[in-house]
């Protein structure tokens, strides 16, 4: 009796979803808001106000309320499952971002969001993604009907926790695929029956090109989470790879903290008339209002001190702090861990394998604690308990960097506070931060406070020789990154002082780095290889004599650090060439063997002699004899290159000539070889049947085989051998008293 009824329900069920999904379609298109306008401009709904469909008593007449400049979720044409969803995460009241795009990206315009970070940017894109697949109907059959891409694993992570929370009452069916984890297999298999895809571009990728029957033909929507980071030329060609297997005709949602209007970007993504919303642009401050922001001079040598004083003095407070490399944050973290500032300490870098990221995130989410971290934590990730603290230790590469690590707190409604430390070459960025907007105060830092801590770092790379290493690679790194920055106005390597910094972390001698100094940045590519041509100039021929200067290289840096040239206090080779025709010899050096040249060196003169033993300058025998100076004769010299130059191209004759007789000579060897291995194998079949004439006819098959084949004379060495009649003879490998007895016994047989 139950199955007729559930019958039944579903079925009743599912006519109140077409009724719903025919009255959401009437609703969005009747009410949709103008293109191009602000949503976020217009008045808000009057509490009393219907929603939703309205029905005149006196005539009967169908209307729908405006839904365009809604603050609230339940004003806006959703679905009663998406509402539900929402209710129970706890999301009732709109922010800007998400009344300002909603309504547009609810009736299937594409949407160029941005807005400060902790904006509520999430739900912006989720909520469409829900609807257009509940409003088309959309079924495990169907295939993938939306792919949301994040730049990183752990922001991926976390959009996918926002996906199941509002679209926990709908059908879908969703999947998590991000690097670093080794159930690939196990997501190819399933990977084909997901209607929901969150992902990063490396994995999705990966999927396109080795799943079997993977199809995104049917894809309605796409979404780019922190757009101007995967737009970037780091995600460039994997991101065009994966649009070129996309449809055109689709939605297409960005949106990220500081967005992108390149016409380029927006052609490879095939937007058509998209709404840019950017809800902060006319904003007084780009960042949140509620974050309290500083700057404060800290020279390069003093910041592992100011650093290690700041979490001293805030040891009850969550702290974020930024670093330029993973090599720097492995350091940092293990001789502040080592030297116990009171405080649990965690790291988190791009070279972590996936599960320890995710569990690191998790607990610094849960605990308070200080957190070392690259920029892989400053895209997007929300952590539950608000951070107290942003501490940028190393220079932010633009403003836009800036903006995204410090947007890390004060999220939402909650407060926060930043501190950037800054060396004195690095001022300009305190300009740029505030011409782009950003409220921040600059401060000078209390040194009565300031507890050094290199002495203590000097005593750990003792105790510990395997630091001493990390030490250097940190070291290396950071000045790296400094030489690799596209803004020379606040970067310059050659500024720093890089003694001072090495002692700083505690390095008992300051490592070999290569970088560039002021002249060598002018020269070509070539000139920054390990090996350089310097010039030497012939004054006499103004000719150029490229010769080969080696460099020391520190044989333990990695390739990564291999475009640094070597700081090298050797005078230039061009100004050591004081006489015509000196020769500097190339040295050839072993593999992983380090030299010095020293470029002082004595060096030799090419020497001429006469008939009569008399020293002349070279090309002397062409110089015009009837005079007293040794200056040549232009015609002489130009006949005896002449000369020279026919005598090479008749040698240059020779040469191939042979060349081509050896390689006809070794054809004909190969081929010989290959026939005599053919009449080998003839042979050994047909050895059974053989009769009395066959194996005479064999007998000389054998004969002929058996000759030998000289380069030359060959035709002379065949006669010689068929005259004979013995090829299994050969007479120079008997001694003479043999060919005797072997005579004697003929002479007897024949005499019998």
């Amino acid at each position: 009796m139950r199955r007729p009824k559930s019958r039944a329900v579903r079925k009743q069920q599912k006519n109140n979803e077409l009724q719903e999904i025919e009255i959401l379609n009437e609703w969005i298109e009747s009410q949709k808001p103008e293109s191009g306008s602000n949503p976020l401009s217009l008045d808000p709904l009057k509490s009393k106000s219907p929603i939703g469909r309205i029905v005149d008593p006196e005539n009967g007449a169908v209307s729908f309320s405006r839904y365009a400049g809604a603050r609230k979720f339940y004003e806006l044409p959703l679905s009663k499952r998406t509402k539900n969803g929402l209710e129970g995460g706890g999301f009732k009241k709109m922010t800007d971002i998400q009344v300002a795009s909603l309504p547009h990206a609810l009736c299937g315009r594409d949407i160029l969001g941005a807005a400060k970070t902790g904006s509520g940017k999430t739900l912006a894109f989720v909520i469409p993604v829900l609807e257009k697949l509940h409003r088309e109907r959309w079924g495990p059959e169907d295939g993938v009907g939306s792919i949301i891409i994040s730049p990183t694993r752990e922001l991926a992570g976390q959009l996918f926790d926002v996906l199941k929370t509002v679209g926990k009452h709908h059908n879908f069916s969703a999947g998590l695929l991000i690097g670093g984890r080794k159930e690939v297999d196990s997501e190819k298999e399933r990977v084909n029956e997901l209607n929901i895809l969150v992902c990063t571009p490396g994995r999705l990728l990966q999927h396109m090109d080795e799943t079997p029957n993977f199809d995104c033909s049917q894809l309605q929507v796409l979404v780019l989470d922190e757009a101007d980071r995967i737009l970037d030329i780091g995600f460039k060609k994997t991101l065009n790879a994966i649009v070129s297997q996309l449809p055109k005709r689709r939605q297409t949602l960005l949106f990220s903290a500081t967005q992108t209007k390149s016409v380029q970007d927006l052609a490879r993504l095939s937007l058509k008339d998209p709404e840019y919303i950017s809800v902060h642009e006319k904003a007084v401050t780009a960042t949140p209002s509620r974050l309290q922001q500083t700057a404060m001079i800290v020279p390069l040598e003093q910041k592992l001190d100011m650093l290690w004083s700041f979490i001293k003095a805030h040891l009850r407070s969550k702290i974020l702090v930024f670093l330029s490399s993973c090599k720097e944050v492995k350091f940092v973290f293990e001789a502040f861990k080592k030297l116990r500032p009171g405080i649990p300490l965690k790291c988190l870098h791009g070279r972590m394998n996936q599960e320890k990221r995710l569990g690191i995130y998790s607990q610094f989410c849960e605990s308070q604690s200080v957190l070392f971290s690259t920029d892989v934590a400053s895209r997007g990730l929300d952590f539950n308990k608000a951070v107290d603290w942003v501490v940028q230790l190393d220079c932010p590469e633009d403003v836009a960097s800036y903006i995204h690590r410090v947007g890390r707190t004060a999220r939402y409604l909650s407060g926060g506070r930043s501190v950037l430390f800054l060396t004195p070459s690095e001022i300009k960025m305190l300009e740029k931060l505030q011409a782009a907007k950003v409220p921040i105060q600059f401060i000078k830092a209390n040194t009565k406070r300031l507890q050094p801590v290199s002495g203590l770092l000097s005593a750990l790379l003792v105790k510990y020789p395997d630091m001493q290493q990390l030490a250097q690679r940190a070291f290396i790194t950071y000045l790296r990154s400094i030489y690799i920055q596209k803004d020379k106005e606040v970067f310059d390597v050659t500024k720093l002082p890089i003694d001072e910094y090495s002692a700083s972390l505690g390095l008992p001698m300051t490592p070999k780095v290569k970088f560039l100094n002021q002249k060598e940045k002018r020269e070509t590519e070539s000139e920054k290889s390990s090996l350089i041509e310097p010039k030497i100039y012939d004054e006499e021929n103004e000719s150029v004599i490229p010769k080969e200067e080696l460099l020391v290289e520190d044989v333990k840096d990695n390739r990564r650090d291999k475009d640094f040239l070597l700081k090298d206090d050797a005078p230039d080779v061009e100004g050591n060439t004081s006489e015509i025709g000196d020769i500097v010899s190339a040295t050839r050096v072993l593999k992983k063997k380090k030299l010095k040249i020293n470029v002082h060196r004595p060096v030799g003169t090419r020497v001429v002699f006469d008939e009569e033993g008399n020293t002349q300058a070279p090309l002397a025998m062409l110089a015009d004899k009837t005079s007293g100076d040794i200056l040549l004769d232009q015609d002489k010299k130009n006949d005896f290159y002449k000369k020279m130059r026919e005598e090479l191209k008749q040698v240059d004759k020779e040469d191939k000539l042979l060349e081509r007789q050896r390689l006809r000579e070794k054809r004909i060897k190969k081929k010989m070889k290959l026939k005599k291995g053919q009449r080998e194998e003839e042979d050994g079949e047909e050895e059974d049947d053989l009769s009395g004439s066959e194996g005479e006819l064999d007998a000389n098959r054998k004969r002929k085989r058996s000759k030998i084949y000289f380069h030359s004379d060959s035709d002379d060495g065949e006669k010689e051998e068929d005259k004979a009649g013995l090829a299994s003879i050969n007479a120079e490998s008997i001694s003479l008293a043999e060919q005797e007895e072997l005579a004697l016994k003929l002479l007897n047989s024949m005499h019998s």
